[in-house]
């Protein structure tokens, strides 16, 4: 063979290194093990992090991608080891985590046959990807490779897995770094309608009793000083779901809290009184609506959301904007004027405070403790949790003061979660 071929396996690590990437989490195995023969030679720029579980890579992966924004890459084996990853690809999906989930596969010649940890992983993971795809040849697999980071880190970000054939790993190729920014009927980022922007000024010119409702969209568009610039020019109050707290600072005058079944009495009675809902890339979970048909029923509620699928899926909507969170925030902070509601303003703070979020301080609880992590830290930390009550108590008694800094499974409520996103999480931000 002449000197210029190398294998697949080689080609992934040299295409891993083109996207960025220098860390990856992963547990060897038979069918991915010339991959991991080839990581010994990438040392020096791809650090490999060696999890005890499969499951704990994906969220591993997870933690990394959340805090730097940055996507998360796992590498596993076939069979049983792809299969174990299943739980995080799913809550990667349901959160909108970028992360790249690479499998080792039986060789080619053996698909279909039910040979050993044989798994169909491509039709497994469909479902909850936003691509998956099987790599049978080694000359695919710089294209792959960049198609597979393109798709996971834009528009909404997501999961993506690769499974990778054993015989295509040994294969050898010429090697050719692949970029790659567009792919023809996916749009990550539709085009805003100049209409739909004029419409949303509009409506919150003319609101009197305005609320935001922050979710982690805002986290993921890094809207996050353009959040802050726009609702203290509209003196818009803010209420945040479980994945966007750490979008706008606690302490923040304007920050009313948590919504939902777990939210402070004063957000969620905002929502209830308010005359116009803005809300800013959240998808109207269950858990903060309760029942969508009467939620906020009075008021006029403006969605604007990456994802076009998201539009009058949980909550018929009264208008909409379709497009990247911090452009549209940029376009509407120059049609609004500088605001002032003082008496909602006034009216929130008094629900404030006849209504705080209280526990018995007479004995040692989960709140207490939560407070003096708080206080131990003063705040500059990044908190990962499991899923239930101590989830619950992080959300609502640690104050958030730095983006990207709280991480927890939202919607699919993952067990397990917690310690794999705090490791990836440590990896990621140091």
């Amino acid at each position: 063979m002449s000197k210029d071929l190398i294998t697949g396996a080689e080609a992934l690590m040299r295409s891993l290194e083109h996207q960025g990437v220098t860390t990856i989490f992963g547990y060897p195995g038979g069918s991915i093990m010339p991959v991991f023969d080839a990581l010994y030679d990438h040392q020096n720029t791809l650090n490999h992090i060696l999890v005890r579980h499969e499951q704990g890579a994906a969220h591993a992966a997870q933690g990394f991608a959340r805090v730097s924004g940055e996507g998360g890459v796992c590498l596993v084996t076939s069979g049983p080891g792809a299969t174990n990853t299943i739980t995080g690809i799913a809550d990667a999906m349901i959160d909108s985590t970028p992360i790249v989930v690479i499998a080792g596969q039986v060789g080619t010649g053996f698909l279909g046959t039910d040979a050993f940890q044989e798994v169909d992983l491509v039709g497994i993971t469909q479902p909850i990807t936003k691509w998956s795809y099987q790599i049978r040849r080694a000359e695919d697999v710089a294209w792959a490779v960049a198609r597979a980071f393109y798709i996971a880190r834009s528009g909404r970000p997501g999961p993506v897995v690769l499974d990778f054939a054993k015989d295509a790993q040994n294969a050898k190729t010429k090697y050719e770094p692949a970029k790659l920014d567009f792919i023809r009927s996916y749009v990550p980022v539709p085009d805003t309608d100049e209409d739909s922007v004029k419409e949303a000024a509009e409506l919150i010119n003319n609101a009197e009793r305005p609320l935001v409702l922050v979710g982690q969209g805002v986290e993921l568009g890094n809207a996050q000083s353009e959040l802050r610039a726009f609702i203290e020019k509209a003196d818009m109050p803010a209420g945040c779901t479980l994945l966007g707290l750490s979008a706008l600072p606690t302490d923040h005058p304007l920050n009313k809290g948590m919504l939902g079944m777990h939210g402070t009495k004063t957000a969620n009675l905002s929502v209830t009184e308010c005359d116009l809902l803005l809300a800013l890339g959240v998808r109207f979970s269950d858990r903060v609506t309760g029942n969508a048909k009467t939620f906020a029923k009075q008021a006029k509620i403006l969605q604007i959301d990456v994802d076009a699928a998201e539009i009058n899926k949980n909550v018929l909507v009264d208008a909409s904007v379709i497009g990247d969170v911090r452009e549209v925030l940029r376009r509407l902070l120059e049609m609004i004027p500088e605001e002032q509601h003082p008496e909602w303003i006034e009216h929130i703070q008094e629900m404030k405070a006849k209504y705080p979020l209280t526990y018995d301080h007479s004995q040692l609880t989960g709140p207490y403790i939560i407070e003096k992590l708080y206080e131990i830290t003063k705040g500059d930390a990044i908190i990962s949790t499991d899923v239930g009550q101590h989830q619950m108590w992080s959300a609502q008694y640690f104050k958030y003061k730095e983006p990207r800094t709280f991480l927890t499974s939202g919607g699919l409520g993952t067990m397990g979660y917690g310690l794999g996103a705090a490791i990836g999480a440590k990896m990621g931000r140091p």
